[in-house]
């Protein structure tokens, strides 16, 4: 199904791109969530009358996305978890864990910004990414410890490094 795109999707296009997507992906998640358009000369029309006004707001979006990461740089969570004495946790740490840690210390990230490449099973200091914008992205530090003492002697190993 071809479609415009309203707004920079990654790994897809840029806003106001006519591209072909799957049926599916196009009337499950694109044309729902106000992503896209089907490719008609009737919505063409719509989108050229409504051009200026989406640049805006796509605009506004990557300047909020790009305060955020600036507010973000240099953060780290610290996450106190249970783990055995070789240091292998008795859970795991999740997107949503990471994601109240950071909406605790006062920053608005959603869980599905966040994206971790694997579980976080140990203890240690892992970077994770965050996606703020299409073309916004900040790394993050989570120290996964026992207690704080121990988090600070993490921190205070990983920094000399």
């Amino acid at each position: 199904m071809e479609v415009i795109l309203l707004e920079h999707i990654d790994k897809l296009g840029k806003m106001g791109e006519k591209v072909n997507v799957k049926n599916g992906y196009a009337r499950n998640y694109l044309l729902p969530s106000k992503k896209a358009l089907r490719a008609t000369e009737a919505n063409l029309a719509v989108y050229e009358a409504q051009k200026a006004e989406l640049e805006a707001h796509n605009k506004k979006l990557f300047e909020d996305a790009n305060a955020l990461a600036e507010a973000l740089k240099g953060f780290s969570a610290v996450l106190i978890r249970q783990a055995a004495e070789t240091g292998q946790l008795y859970g795991s740490v999740t997107i949503r864990d990471i994601a109240a840690a950071i909406k605790e210390a006062g920053h608005n990230v959603e869980r599905r910004q966040i994206h971790l490449d694997r579980t976080i099973k140990d203890l240690g200091i892992y970077s994770v990414k965050l996606n703020l914008h299409p073309e916004v992205s900040q790394t993050i530090l989570v120290n996964v410890a026992r207690t704080d003492d121990e988090a600070k002697k993490q921190m205070k190993a990983y920094s000399a490094e």
